[in-house]
Parts: structure tokens; C-alpha cells; sequence
């Protein structure tokens, strides 16, 4: 073989090489259900370091939900990042994401790993946060409002108007409040405070941090979100204040699943077991993100709630991640609290 010849031949398989490599890093569609900050945050660092494109959406954790659920037969979703626990749960019983058993899983704490081991580990940990309220130190002294430390505090008539929630049927930090104080109350009861609260609300948003958002810019007094949310406003500069309730709290266990039928699924599970990372876990307090990381090596910020301070409950994520439990709650929601919602 020519000189040439011989060139060119190693030309072409160089380009087949290349267009190979191409083909074998592709593309990776990611449903973030965090703060956008975070999803930037994440999608910047994972390109930096993996040759795959990543485009991803951000949407609270029904909304992603029910995106999946919709796309069942034809799955336009590779990995779904973030949220409450109890979504994702629920579509890991209904079969819409598939197992896969990371070679991270034993770096995780405790709760991570029973997270994986009752979803059959169609899902996993990735964080935790403890659920209360933010509140404008700024707003409540010019107006003379108490201090509220309990959830029977936000029943109070001073506060009418002044408090924002989310709606629970597109969040699951709203979710995760109905079935906390399902849990402190009894369902019933349950009901009948969140039937009373309704008289305080002003908005019922779609997404679970909008409210203390709202807050923290002076649109509202306070905002029912996961503490780690309030004290990411504190940590920017806003007059926040965040509390957990003196009668106890529920928790998220934010999760992460593979979507069953994944068409880029080689790269779904690297985008997983990266995000299971110290070094991945440890990066998120540079985006004002202050959960408590799964990764036992992994950095925990100083601003994030501590648990052993919090009243926490037994939280029930198998009965409260049942689609049955979870559509029944959330009908009841409807015809008695989004019926009469201001």
C-alpha cells in the first residue's frame, strides 16, 4: 500500500473512530425537579466532565410525575433527578421507571439505601429535608404579627392573607405537607386545619419553593416549604426566618430514578452514579442547596437544618408513595380544600 493510500485509510478510520465516539456518547434527557439553580448547576457540571449532551426540563415533582406516567408508551424522558420521594415511589410501583443497582449504593447512608431497597431500587436517595416554613422577620415586626413556631400558629386571624403554600397535586412539598399533617392529626382532623388554614392563604402555587420566594420578596408574610428552602433565601441576603413546628414535621428523601424504557439508558446510569458522588453532593451547597446529601463522605453545609434539632415524625413513605393512598388524599384535597381556595 502507498504512502498515500495508507493516509488516507487511517483518515477514515479515525472518522469512523470519531463519528463511533459520537454515537456513543449522545444525548441524555433529564427531568430536574430542584431549584433551577441546582438543574444549571448540575447540567453544566456533568457536561464538563462526560462527552453527552444533556437537555433537561425543570418541573415540580406531580408534574414530572405525571409527564412520565403520560409518555409510558413512548418514553421522551431518560432520567428523572430530584423531588420528593413519594412520586417517585409511586411510579416505581406503577413500573414507569426500571431497577438498577448502583455500584455507589453502599456509600450512601442508611436512609438512602432503604429508600432503593422499598422501591424494589427502581429509585434512590439523593438527599433530605425536614418540612416548616420561612417566614419575613421584616413584614411580621412592622405588623406586629407573633412569631409562629407551630402549625397551630398559622391558624391565627392576624395572619389572613399572609401565607403561601403550593398545591399538592403539582408539588411534593405540598404533597408532603398534606400527608405530614395527615400523619401528626389523623386524616379527619387533618382536613379540618387545612379547611381553616385556607382562610390565611393567598395563593396556592405551583411550585413547592415559590412561596418563601414570595416571601422573601416581600409579596407575602410566609411560606410552607422545606426548611432547606427558607434558609437558601437567608443565605442570599433576604429576611428570612425558617422554623420547624414545635408539634413535629414530616421529611423528603429527594430522589432519583431511571425512567423504564429509557432510550439512552448507558447514559442515564452514568449520569447516576455520578450524581451519587461526594464530589457531585458536596457541589450542591454552591448553589444555595442545603439538604442533607446521601453520600456519607459528602459535605454537609453548615446552614443545613440539623435533624437531631427537629421534631421529626416516623415518616410513612411506603403507605404515603401507595398511588392509592396518594390519589385519594389528593381527591379529598380537591372537594374540600381547592373547592373553597381564595
Amino acid at each position: 500500500m502507498s504512502l498515500k493510500a495508507l493516509s488516507i485509510a487511517m483518515l477514515a478510520t479515525s472518522a469512523a473512530f470519531t463519528i463511533s465516539q459520537a454515537q456513543a456518547a449522545g444525548s441524555l434527557n433529564v427531568i430536574c425537579s430542584a431549584d433551577v439553580v441546582i438543574c444549571e448547576q448540575l447540567k453544566g457540571d456533568f457536561e464538563k466532565k462526560h462527552d453527552i449532551k444533556v437537555n433537561m426540563v425543570r418541573l415540580s415533582s406531580g408534574e414530572s410525575y405525571a409527564k412520565i406516567r403520560a409518555e409510558s408508551r413512548n418514553p421522551k424522558t431518560d432520567i428523572w433527578w430530584g423531588g420528593t420521594g413519594d412520586p417517585h415511589l409511586q411510579a416505581a410501583s406503577e413500573d414507569l421507571t426500571q431497577e438498577y443497582k448502583s455500584a455507589k449504593l453502599g456509600d450512601l447512608h442508611e436512609w438512602a439505601q432503604k429508600q432503593a431497597a422499598s422501591s424494589g431500587h427502581k429509585t434512590v436517595g439523593i438527599y433530605a429535608g425536614a418540612l416548616g416554613w420561612g417566614y419575613n422577620a421584616d413584614i411580621f415586626k412592622a405588623k406586629g404579627y407573633k412569631e409562629p413556631l407551630c402549625w397551630a400558629d398559622l391558624l391565627n386571624a392576624e395572619l389572613k392573607g399572609e401565607i403561601q403554600v403550593a398545591n399538592p397535586n403539582s408539588s411534593g412539598t405540598a404533597y408532603t405537607t398534606l400527608a405530614s399533617l395527615v400523619q401528626i392529626m389523623g386524616e379527619d382532623e387533618a382536613f379540618e386545619y387545612l379547611k381553616k388554614l385556607n382562610a390565611n392563604i393567598s395563593q396556592y402555587t405551583k411550585s413547592g419553593s415559590a412561596p418563601v420566594k414570595a416571601a422573601a420578596r416581600g409579596e407575602t408574610g410566609l411560606g410552607i416549604v422545606f426548611m432547606h428552602d427558607a434558609i437558601a433565601q437567608a443565605a442570599s441576603g433576604f429576611p428570612v426566618q425558617a422554623v420547624a413546628p414545635c408539634e413535629g414535621t414530616g421529611y423528603e428523601i429527594g430522589s432519583m430514578s431511571i425512567v423504564k424504557g429509557s432510550k439512552n439508558l448507558d447514559n442515564a446510569k452514568v449520569w447516576y452514579d455520578w450524581a451519587l458522588t461526594p464530589e457531585v453532593q458536596s457541589r450542591m451547597k454552591d448553589a444555595k442547596s442545603f439538604q442533607l446529601p446521601s453520600n456519607v463522605s459528602a459535605e454537609i453545609p453548615p446552614e443545613a437544618p440539623k435533624f437531631e434539632n427537629i421534631k421529626l415524625i416516623d415518616y410513612d413513605f411506603a403507605t404515603y408513595g401507595d398511588p392509592k393512598t396518594r390519589k385519594s388524599l389528593l381527591e379529598r384535597w380537591d372537594r374540600e380544600v381547592g373547592s373553597i381556595a381564595n
